[in-house]
């Protein structure tokens, strides 16, 4: 099953980065977050990626250009114009760059790389999210389902504390932390998406999340697959800092590899 990951948005709440870098790009433990992504779905043997590039999309495709060549040992020969690869230290990934364009929408990006996929249902996600999600069980549940669409739906993780106040009154009665029960689930990404979906994108300016989900929605072919585990998104700078938190101090609940 192909893979295919959205990587060409601005990023504008993270522009202490992405002036510099697409979003895909920010390290987290010193590698891309789109890198943690991958290693995500190739835990459970899935190695086939597209990547959707937009803004600065140039800079992702020269990652992967010196990627293998950054984890291995070689020999150059600079006289015949040769290299010798003695370590190879490379994940057996496939990796499809595609410029979906630099302001095209998600749905639109989708819709460009049809001619990449096949007839089967394939795996989507954004490249600014992670999770511990079991993505064989995802698939399972997808294809038992029998729906165009399975969304996973998380809950955010608590920010913020909670107050705990006396029926009526202005009292507080106490404080604690906020846990994911308190909040409704979310479009946490992970999609698993049959090739039919994509008839319902219209073109660049379709957002996904909007008129061809809604559409779908509408015909009951849309399901959720509930992921109570760990998961989140690098939309700010402190997710940033909390993801690199979590990763420092060994503490990476998303590390499924």
């Amino acid at each position: 099953m192909k893979v295919v990951i959205l990587a060409g948005g601005y990023g504008t709440r993270i522009s202490e980065e992405s002036a510099v870098r697409p979003k895909p790009l920010v390290e987290i433990g010193g590698q891309p977050i789109l890198w943690h992504i991958m290693k995500i779905y190739s835990s459970y043997g899935l190695n086939d990626f597209i990547i959707c590039c937009g803004y600065k999309g140039h800079l992702i495709k020269q990652y992967f250009r010196d990627y293998a060549l950054h984890r291995s040992d070689v020999t150059f020969d600079i006289h015949a114009g040769s290299v010798k690869t003695h370590r190879n230290g490379v994940e057996p990934w496939n990796v499809t760059l595609i410029d979906t364009g630099e302001s095209t929408m998600t749905g639109g990006r989708i819709k460009r790389i049809r001619p990449y996929l096949d007839d089967e249902p394939f795996c989507l996600t954004y490249g600014d999210g992670v999770a511990d999600i079991n993505v064989t069980e995802l698939i399972d549940y997808h294809r038992a389902a029998g729906a165009l669409v399975t969304v996973t739906a998380v809950r955010p993780p608590g920010r913020f504390g909670v107050l705990a106040l006396r029926s009526g009154e202005d009292r507080v009665m106490g404080f604690r932390e906020k846990s994911n029960e308190d909040s409704d689930f979310i479009n946490g990404g992970f999609f698993i998406v049959e090739p039919r979906a994509l008839d319902f994108i219209d073109g660049d300016d379709t957002v996904w999340e909007r008129e061809p989900l809604e559409a779908m929605v509408s015909e009951g072919q849309v399901v959720a697959y509930r992921h109570r585990g760990y998961w989140q998104n690098m939309d700010t700078l402190r997710d940033k800092h909390v993801l690199e938190s979590e990763w420092t101090s060994g503490r990476a609940q998303w590390k499924t590899w």
